[in-house]
């Protein structure tokens, strides 16, 4: 995503946090003032406030004179289906998490100053679902109907400045036909809107291209490429002055590209080499980000300027040895990862991110696949700025599609356009180090269709974006005969779903071939494939967090196939992949009630009663308090990456068990006697970590956590509280289900509850959920500046309160 120079002076007036605006013919409006208008800058802001919503379809809603005066209010980003009411009868099903689905439309009214005549302006999306149409003052500016890409519109012909001058952009989105999808995808505006205004002689949008080569710890040499559009009504001279900004603020190049004259609606291109000695790379660890910053001039005069951020660093894959990053060999430890934010919908506000990414990297993850599409740019902006790597994602189907109404309708028309604006969006990103064009995709059984689709693509990507590789995640291979008949060989890198003793089986059969599993099972043969087979270069787990839809069966609503649960919380089999993927000394306990379900080759497409009756079972727990406490034997597995492993109960030795060659878990079958059992894990003979469990009483009260001390007022910034049932002695209680309330005193909100409870049908944005294995969530934000409390109280129950601090936006 393209950001903005410092110099931008702030459109901050356009809307004032939070503001309600009417809309009707005698509504105030919120004003662009003439100070915010500078004749030589460019002006880029958030459009996020002041919106109004109707759920349903109505005639006339695009044009500027409608009342809307009834409407409710709201602050983009909105997805509107979360806040609905789970039911099997809704059309989505299942796969849409049995939540709601229609047509809704979108008003904003705003004015634009006298002075922004003769400029340029424009609106950008970064994400509406879905089957979107855009008005300006009842002009209609595009039909866009995959709802994942981000797109942009003029608005400059259809624009009315000055005091009193009212301005109507109207949004329709439409989900109706169902199913469309096989997880769930939101609908609305459900991403941030910007408003833009330039120079009519600009840098034009997402063309401009930063890209490193001959990377190494001595030098670097970085290309910079853009393209200055002339939307005048005559022939203008421009030329381009480039700047570097090192991560710590330093000025480490400049350049000034001679002027050109460009024609009337013509564009021009300007590049510059820049070679750079001791480059600061980016790298997992230190994921450190420099600035270009591009200005338009004419002479001394600055006509426009934007800044991007980019990272230098070498990344590329090799055939026997996998992917390397900076000269070094890394595996992709990976995880899929869908839109969904839990309790937000397909709304996510970046801090739940922040928490789920950061979490994730806890267990060692550092790659993500965007399943299956691609994601927000802010949350490419987050991995560029936490240090993931990311497998972009285009499509989920080609033409053959996976569902009724899903993108198979639009592929022939569309597939070029979105991933086109996909990668010229996206190329900046540091943290992206491969495309995929497409996820089991259905087209295949039909190779030379297929091969001809995929050609293109492969085309368009390497067109847009000639510095990265594209994979694809096949489906089938060895039925569809991909790797046999050409397809496969057309990818910079194989990759495959779930079948890795195939992928390496065709490596075998083709030398030269980069190959990376593109979806893979949670178990241990499934890493063992990888972890001894240098040519592969990475896996992605299937996934990194549970996700809503993508259900077989109420009253399921979500899929819980996620090393974490929707709340962010890390669940009990994580631990065993901690153990293989961390650096980090590790020690979890773990009680296994039954054996763990190894899921079918085609995990999605087993028969549906299997799925009913074994999908995702919870086998593991973190816990010392069974239901039975009469004396039983209980099988305790301990994950951990340390030489050694001692396990006591109630401060007895059960013994030491080494590190296991084969990556299995150490086992113990102990006798249940309530107390502690406690692990305590050694390297070298010293002690290096410790886990313990403690069993649980009757509940006596509720504590609260918070994952930081402060929490921001903007859209973005949630923090989390964590509720839990505690005994007297302050044990959690896995089996409490009490009702909890959250309220708040003073200058924050509760902006979403949950408690990661698949089968629960309770409402997100409320103030009240029951606790799911003894806990549950509040997201708070705030709302203004100060300290504010959070209580959460339950009958019964001692309640809990939480001190913090909001800062103000």
């Amino acid at each position: 995503m393209l950001r903005s120079h410092p110099l931008i002076l702030s459109l901050a007036v356009l809307l004032t946090a939070g503001c309600t605006l009417p809309d009707s013919g005698t509504s105030t409006t919120a004003p662009i003032t003439r100070a915010t208008v500078a004749p030589t800058v460019r002006v880029s802001e958030s459009f996020d406030a002041g919106w109004r919503f109707l759920k349903g379809d109505v005639p006339g809603a695009e044009q500027p004179g409608f009342d809307a005066g009834t409407w409710r209010s709201v602050t983009l980003p909105h997805d509107w289906s979360i806040e609905g009411t789970f039911s099997p009868e809704n059309p989505a099903g299942g796969a849409g998490a049995f939540l709601p689905t229609g047509v809704a439309w979108y008003r904003k009214q705003f004015t634009l100053p006298a002075a922004s005549e003769g400029k340029r302006v424009f609106v950008e999306f970064e994400g509406v679902m879905q089957n979107s149409d855009v008005w300006i003052n009842g002009q209609h500016l595009g039909h866009r109907p995959y709802g994942y890409v981000s797109f942009q519109y003029e608005l400059t012909p259809y624009l009315r400045h000055g005091p009193g001058a009212t301005n109507v952009l109207a949004v329709r989105t439409d989900t109706s036909k169902q199913p469309a999808s096989r997880w769930y995808a939101g609908s609305g505006i459900y991403r941030h809107v910007r408003l833009t205004i330039t120079d009519p002689v600009h840098v034009a949008h997402w063309s401009t291209f930063v890209s490193a080569s001959g990377v190494s710890a001595a030098s670097a040499v970085v290309h910079v490429a853009t393209e200055v559009r002339n939307e005048s009504a005559e022939p203008r001279n421009a030329g381009v002055h480039l700047e570097l900004t090192a991560p710590d603020g330093r000025t480490v190049a400049t350049g000034d590209l001679p002027a050109e004259t460009i024609a009337p609606g013509a564009r021009a291109t300007f590049s510059h080499d820049f070679t750079l000695p001791s480059p600061v790379l980016w790298n997992l660890d230190a994921p450190r980000l420099y600035r270009a910053a591009v200005s338009v001039r004419a002479g001394a005069k600055v006509l426009d300027d934007e800044t991007v951020t980019f990272g230098i660093r070498d990344a590329h894959f090799e055939s026997a040895t996998g992917f390397w990053l900076n000269g070094r060999n890394v595996k992709l430890l990976g995880v899929c990862l869908h839109e969904d934010g839990g309790a937000f919908g397909a709304a996510v506000p970046l801090g739940v991110w922040r928490q789920w990414l950061t979490t994730l990297r806890t267990l060692g993850v550092n790659a993500i696949r965007t399943a299956h599409n691609p994601p927000a740019p802010e949350f490419l902006d987050l991995c560029d700025r936490l240090g993931f790597l990311v497998m972009d994602e285009m499509f989920d189907c080609w033409t053959v599609g996976k569902n009724p109404y899903d993108y198979h309708l639009h592929f022939d028309q569309w597939a070029k356009t979105d991933l086109r604006d996909t990668v010229r969006r996206d190329r900046n990103h540091p943290s992206i180090v491969l495309y995929s064009a497409g996820n089991e995709i259905h087209d295949t059984p039909q190779e030379e269709k297929a091969k001809a689709i995929l050609a293109g693509l492969v085309a368009d990507f390497h067109e847009n974006d000639p510095t990265r590789p594209v994979t694809q995640a096949l489906f089938r291979p060895n039925s569809s005969h991909d790797y046999t008949n050409g397809l496969a060989a057309m990818l910079d890198v194989v990759g495959t779903n779930y079948r890795d003793p195939e992928l390496l089986a065709a490596w075998r059969a083709h030398p030269g071939w980069k190959i990376v599993g593109t979806e893979q099972r949670h178990d241990r043969k499934t890493w063992l494939e990888l972890r001894d087979h240098p040519a592969e270069a990475g896996q992605f787990l299937w996934t990194g967090v549970d996700y809503l839809g993508e259900s077989r069966r109420w009253p399921i609503v979500a899929a819980g196939s996620g090393l974490l649960d929707r709340t962010g919380q890390i669940k009990p089999m994580a631990y065993e992949r901690q153990s293989w993927w961390s650096s980090h000394p590790m020690v979890a306990i773990t009680r296994r009630v039954a054996p763990t379900v190894v899921s079918h080759y085609d995990p999605g497409y087993e028969p549906a009663n299997a799925i009913a009756m074994s999908r995702w079972r919870q086998v593991l727990f973190r816990n010392w308090t069974p239901r039975d406490r009469a004396p039983h034997a209980e099988t305790v597995e301990v994950y951990s990456n340390c030489d050694s492993v001692e396990l006591f109960l109630n401060g007895q030795s059960l013994g030491s068990k080494p590190l296991n060659p084969d990556a299995s878990p150490r086992v113990w079958h102990v006798s249940f006697a309530p107390g502690t059992l406690r692990a305590v894990a050694r390297d070298g003979g010293q002690e290096v970590a410790q886990d313990e469990l403690r069993t649980a009483g009757a509940p006596a009260a509720i504590v609260l956590h918070a994952d930081a001390p402060s929490v921001g007022s903007t859209w973005d910034e949630v923090d989390r509280v964590t509720a839990t049932v505690v005994d007297r002695d302050g044990v959690p209680v896995p089996s409490a289900a009490d009702a909890v309330t959250f309220t708040v005193d003073g200058p924050g909100v509760v902006a979403a509850v949950d408690n990661a409870d698949n089968a629960s049908h309770e409402l997100f944005q409320t103030n009240q959920r029951r606790a799911y294995q003894g806990r549950c969530v509040a997201y708070v934000r705030g709302h203004g500046a100060g300290p504010f409390t959070l209580t959460a109280s339950a009958p019964g129950l001692m309640p809990g309160t939480v001190t913090l601090r909001a800062q103000a936006r």
